[in-house]
């Protein structure tokens, strides 16, 4: 289930000069998914479905956020080394 959220607040005139409001909004949009994954809050493919991208574009707004891909604690690191590959 999903609902529609609508923000409201003032922005200085600069910015209308310098984009358009579908930029802003865009930006907005971006920022807050964004900040939901940083926290862990939102899957990269949940990220990436809200934001209307391929899985692969979202790695790359995710390093342009300085977001690590993989987000593992050492211990989950460890376990994840330790387990075997599929052999095919």
């Amino acid at each position: 289930m999903s609902r529609r959220v609508k923000l409201d607040f003032e922005l200085p005139d600069e910015l209308f000069t310098q984009l358009r409001e579908e930029e802003i909004e865009t930006k907005v949009k971006e920022s807050l998914v964004m900040e939901l994954l940083r926290e862990h809050r939102l899957s990269q493919g949940k990220a990436a479905e809200l934001l209307g991208l391929d899985r692969d574009v979202i790695l790359d707004l995710m390093a342009k956020y300085r977001i690590p891909v993989i987000d593992l604690t050492p211990e989950e690191l460890k376990s994840e080394l330790q387990k075997s590959l599929p052999r095919s």
